[in-house]
């Protein structure tokens, strides 16, 4: 447990400092876990304020496996000064987390078994606020209340680290008090079912069991990752646009996109990425950019690339790396999302409502042709299953309009790292990078057209069988670790 920097314990913490490397010992498994969530959600190279740093334990785990600069504070000088001898790399420092004297922003903030111990949870959390910008990410792990007796029983037998006072609280009072003091859960989840560690069958309880609805409730610890609101932003009108449009064998469509998609923010650009076409779509976005480009200063500006591998995945990325805006939008050049709906989401992303947009077309009625019922079913089944594996409510995740800020999809690309070139679509690069960066997720419901030229390129059951991968996929990399 990371001692709090509340004064009015700061005697009894002082106390325990001899002892907290026993009880760390003898739970050696428990804050294994915490550092393994923190490291997994945490990337590399970012900076990290921890409140009620204790020992430093923790933020050296990060400085060191993944090259974090970190500050720890807390309100006990003999527990600081016993940290900065252990791990001289991380900074600590002695303060009062109710009245903190500096205003340095950090990226992630972290509240490890701190909520649980501090006498007034809404001050910690109110004044935290000013060491956050608008992509700050709080980082919040505290026990499960269902664990009070047996907790307590550890605690009279010397097995657990004892505390003046224990708060327990759920994950429902931690987002009441976060959104008391103007803060949004982004994502919460539970771990261990099983604290202690047992060869083969730990890995099993918690790694697997932990997971499932009904089993999560029972955890030693539940965790939260919220974001601040109302952190100013830019004024929606002084961002810049790139709509990036994907195109094969799409030729009677290219003109619609062009003169339908509106001018967003300060300029618009649209970007065609033509993929291997054989009914003449290169040369007719070619021969459209040149008719197009110079008829107006309000309309938006064309550029286009011929892509060289395979696959929209592919498209996309090509279009990205071209692209010059600030916010990054996909759209399907099949205008089965019909281009005049792109505002609602440049107004989602610049009011800061949501960092990645994602649109639903399971929503409004369809079109008679636009989707095959076998189609419609297997969206809805994945769709729950996408919601169960990344924490965080999809309900169309193969829709084709996608939308993203520059900053953010740079931080994503990093992520690729981690889970490799998978994903042909390039549906699934963008909404497990989403997930892994805790970025608000945000879908919006728009009217699915049926296409006016051209078949779809869209074989169901292949990709059905690519959706079921994704999933064995995501519950490896994301879900049961």
């Amino acid at each position: 447990m990371n001692y709090p920097s509340i004064p009015v314990e700061t005697k009894q913490f002082d106390n325990l400092t001899k002892q907290q490397m026993l009880w760390k010992k003898r739970n050696r498994y428990y804050y294994s876990d915490i550092k393994k969530l923190y490291s997994f959600i945490i990337p590399p190279g970012s900076t990290i304020l921890e409140l009620g740093c204790g020992d430093g334990d923790l933020l050296e785990s990060l400085r060191k496996n993944l090259n974090c600069n970190c500050v720890g504070i807390d309100s006990s000088e003999t527990i600081i000064n016993n940290a900065k001898r252990h791990f001289p790399h991380v900074e600590f420092r002695t303060e009062d987390i109710t009245k903190i004297n500096f205003e340095e922003k950090f990226e992630f903030i972290i509240l490890s078994d701190l909520v649980g111990v501090v006498s007034d949870v809404q001050i910690v959390f109110e004044n935290m606020r000013k060491l956050c910008t608008s992509e700050t990410r709080i980082i919040i792990n505290f026990y499960n209340f269902l664990w009070e007796p047996l907790l307590n029983i550890s605690r009279k037998l010397n097995l657990i680290s004892p505390t003046k006072v224990q708060n327990w609280l759920s994950i429902s009072d931690i987002k009441m008090l976060l959104e008391l003091t103007n803060f949004e859960v982004v994502k919460s989840g539970s771990r261990l079912l099983l604290p202690k560690y047992l060869p083969g069958v730990s890995e099993l309880f918690n790694n697997y069991f932990a997971k499932f609805p009904f089993l999560k409730k029972l955890c030693l610890y539940n965790y939260i990752v919220a974001r601040p609101l109302d952190i100013k932003q830019k004024n929606e009108n002084e961002e810049t646009v790139s709509v990036v449009i994907p195109a094969r064998n799409e030729k009677g469509n290219i003109e619609s996109a062009i003169l339908r998609t509106p001018q967003m923010g300060m300029n618009t650009e649209l970007i065609f990425v033509e993929g291997n076409s054989t009914d003449g779509t290169f040369e007719e976005i070619k021969l459209l950019a040149k008719k197009y480009n110079f008829v107006s200063k309000n309309k938006c500006k064309i550029r286009y690339t011929r892509q060289e591998g395979h696959g929209k995945g592919d498209a996309v990325r090509k279009g990205f790396e071209l692209s010059r805006g600030d916010i990054l939008m996909i759209l399907d050049a099949d205008l089965t999302v019909a281009p005049e709906e792109l505002p609602k989401f440049y107004k989602a992303i610049t009011s800061g409502k949501g960092e990645f947009i994602n649109g639903t077309r399971l929503v409004y009625p369809m079109e008679t042709e636009a989707m095959r019922s076998l189609n419609l079913l297997g969206n809805k089944i994945f769709s729950l299953m996408f919601t169960w594996l990344l924490d965080q409510r999809f309900k169309d995740t193969l829709c084709g309009t996608k939308v993203i800020s520059r900053k953010n999809y740079e931080k994503l690309k990093k992520s690729r790292l981690y889970f490799g070139n998978f994903d042909p679509f390039g549906d699934f690069d963008l909404i497990f990078g989403a997930s892994k960066l805790n970025l608000k997720i945000v879908e919006i419901p728009i009217h699915y057209k049926e296409r006016e030229y051209g078949t779809t390129n869209i074989s169901r059951f292949k990709h059905g069988w690519l959706l079921i991968k994704m999933c064995i996929f995501a519950m490896k990399k994301i879900k049961f670790i």
